[in-house]
């Protein structure tokens, strides 16, 4: 099996995306090609939050648009555009979006997100099934 060429240059508009709870979509930009880490636009609609969760990504990003309470480990931070952020493997983070806007992040992971490449594929999977 050949493994595809990582794209040199990304555009957002035509990456892949996913809606991975209500109030909470990502566009995956890298990490889809055998790349080592995973680049990707996390958007929090305003009036939702991302409850607190962990993973053993390591995790690092900033503000592009939006406001947002981050909680990250035990500190609460309003973040607005142009903030950076690190949050450590395993540390228990969440987000809420405050004001009208919807809150974006550029997200970079490493390890990749293994759980963002099943869900796409788990997906794909079903778009398939409802074609046929």
């Amino acid at each position: 099996m050949t493994q595809k060429k990582i794209p040199y240059f990304i555009n957002p508009t035509i990456a892949t995306k996913l809606t991975q709870m209500p109030g909470l979509e990502t566009t995956v930009l890298t990490g889809l090609h055998g790349e080592m880490m995973m680049m990707a636009l996390n958007t929090t609609l305003p009036g939702h939050t991302v409850p607190e969760h962990s993973h053993p990504h390591e995790q690092v990003g900033m503000v592009l648009a939006g406001k947002a309470i981050l909680r990250i480990g035990d500190e609460e931070r309003v973040m607005h555009k142009g903030d950076f952020y690190c949050i450590p493997s395993d540390v228990p983070h969440s987000d809420t979006c405050i004001g009208d806007k919807a809150f974006i992040m550029l997200d970079i992971f490493c390890p990749v997100r293994e759980d963002f490449i099943e869900k796409l594929k788990q997906e794909a999977d079903v778009e398939k099934e409802q074609e046929n």
